[in-house]
């Protein structure tokens, strides 16, 4: 699937894999290979996604129109359908819409008057748009009628049952001392002194105050009915975005177990919020509720118009913080001299500056690849969603962009281990990340990564710096218990404040601004 950046996991005996995102196969044979692996998908996920066309291979598109609201939206659809596409949806919001269509599409439609850019979000053609869903594409709606469900240096979480780990009754929550200590190591850093009733982590706002406040965990779904989070996630926030459409029916928020990684959102999930109540563990804002948007669709992607309906329903819902621990299929990095690649950032980019007027903190993870991104870097996953062949192999320059996580506003964030120091595998970039948060080490078992939920009740050890953008979004949780008046940018500047206030200068601490940006998380007081 694409991108949740997990980070890698394991189970006490196995060694943690660096959980990547939703992520990837190899190839698998053109398009009669595809529909045959689109059927399975579909029996397996319970839903058929696709409509099938009068053999016809289609791709989707998102067209942008000049204007940012409701009419340049529907303008963009008039074109869209005078050039043959068929509109699934529209995003009124920022003035785009998303269409299928078979070729030509793309060509036929950009230098149309009052169209700003036309971007293919996939590679891989499907065999039509998706079917028709009773209730979806409604951003306003609240659950109710038809029943319905739902690394990146590695592959992502997978799901593999090796990742499990047995309960830990919130005992050696070392990624929550480190929080309340400033971001040195656990061993002397004074952190457990500020832990809270079960010794768990830092103290924190009342219970009150922190269920007045809504967070976001865009990913693969999350599973409502764990114990450590049946009263966080909240049904009448939470939906299914995993064809760009939103899709409130009950239930369409939880992970399909027939798609890969369809744990990690669990895992992000218990990291921002699980109950601090003694059993399994407790999140970095106990209390605070929980919008679950899944993105993840059965083919295991996280296309941007998945990413553009998250961003949007969980803006117009009241999100005081998105977590984003994945980036967008199908480019692993999108370079603005590519047409299609350019359309799609400029799409996100609106959606994400839409939540940030709503009031909300978008929070993404760095990424697993060890590279800079301030610096030219390779970039040999990419399309992921192919079906045959090897992928491009490709030379990037430093305007090459990971969604979301590299977009102007959004809190880019990178992985630390338990001792502080930042993680192997954790991307970079002096100007391009904003802090530095407990992602683990992949290489110290269940000890050095972190534990958190696992759907069916399970717990799961994963380190990545999907696990590292979850930190930060449970601290924005709490700051905006602290501060409810205070808007996206202020919240955001009060974690850097208190992240830098304890930074020391050198190499490999958190003065080192490359690997840190601002500094190592602290929760705010």
């Amino acid at each position: 699937m694409a991108q949740a950046d997990p980070s890698g996991r394991g189970p006490a005996p196995v060694p943690v894999r660096v959980a990547g995102p939703a992520r990837r196969r190899g190839g698998r044979g053109p398009f009669r290979a595809l529909l045959a692996m689109l059927l399975t998908a579909l029996v397996v996920g319970g839903a058929v996604p696709y409509v099938a066309g009068p053999g016809r291979a289609y791709l989707s598109y998102l067209v942008l129109a000049d204007r940012a609201d409701a009419d340049g939206a529907g303008l963009a659809a008039a074109v869209a359908r005078a050039a043959g596409g068929q509109v699934v949806q529209e995003y009124p919001q920022i003035g785009v819409v998303l269409a299928y269509a078979a070729g030509g599409f793309a060509e036929k439609v950009r230098g149309r008057p009052g169209v700003a850019a036309v971007g293919a979000t996939r590679t891989a053609p499907v065999p039509g748009p998706p079917r028709a869903v009773d209730g979806a594409g409604d951003f306003r709606a609240a659950p109710g009628g038809a029943d319905r469900a739902g690394g990146d240096g590695a592959a992502g979480a997978d799901g593999a049952s090796d990742a499990t780990v047995p309960d830990p009754g919130e005992r050696d929550a070392w990624n929550l001392a480190l929080l309340g200590s400033g971001g040195g190591s656990v061993a002397g850093s004074g952190g457990a002194a500020d832990a809270g009733p079960t010794g768990a982590g830092p103290a924190l706002p009342g219970a009150d105050a922190l269920h007045r406040v809504l967070v976001a965990v865009l990913d693969s779904g999350v599973d409502d009915t764990h114990p450590d989070l049946r009263a966080a996630v909240d049904p009448k926030s939470s939906a299914s975005c995993a064809d760009g459409r939103p899709d409130a029916r009950t239930g369409s928020w939880r992970p399909d177990a027939g798609v890969g990684e369809s744990g990690h959102g669990t895992h992000v999930a218990g990291i921002v919020g699980a109950a601090r109540d003694g059993r399994g563990v407790s999140g970095v804002a106990p209390g605070v509720r929980i919008a679950a948007v899944r993105l993840l669709g059965p083919l295991g992607q996280y296309y941007a118009e998945n990413i553009v309906c998250g961003m949007l329903w969980a803006a117009d819902h009241g999100a005081r913080a998105i977590n984003n621990s994945y980036f967008a299929d199908p480019w692993k990095y999108n370079c603005p001299d590519d047409p299609d690649q350019a359309a799609l950032a400029a799409a996100v980019g609106r959606a994400v500056g839409y939540a940030r007027g709503r009031g909300a903190v978008v929070v993404a993870s760095a990424g697993n690849d060890a590279q800079d991104l301030g610096a030219a870097r390779p970039d040999e996953r990419s399309p992921n969603d192919r079906t045959a062949g090897p992928p491009q192999s490709r030379h990037l320059d430093p305007g090459c962009l990971r969604l979301p996580g590299e977009l102007p506003g959004v809190v880019t964030v990178t992985a630390v281990d338990r001792d502080g120091r930042p993680s192997a595998y954790t991307n970079h970039g002096r100007g391009r990340v904003s802090l530095a948060a407990p992602g683990g080490d992949p290489d110290g078992g269940a000890e050095g990564a972190v534990v958190s939920d696992w759907p069916d009740g399970r717990y799961a050890a994963l380190a990545g710096t999907s696990m590292a953008a979850a930190h930060v979004t449970g601290a924005v949780a709490v700051a905006a218990a602290l501060h409810p008046d205070w808007d996206s940018d202020r919240l955001a500047a009060l974690l850097a404040t208190t992240a830098s206030a304890g930074c020391r200068p050198g190499p490999h601490v958190c003065g080192d601004r490359e690997y840190y940006g601002a500094g190592a998380l602290a929760l705010p007081r």
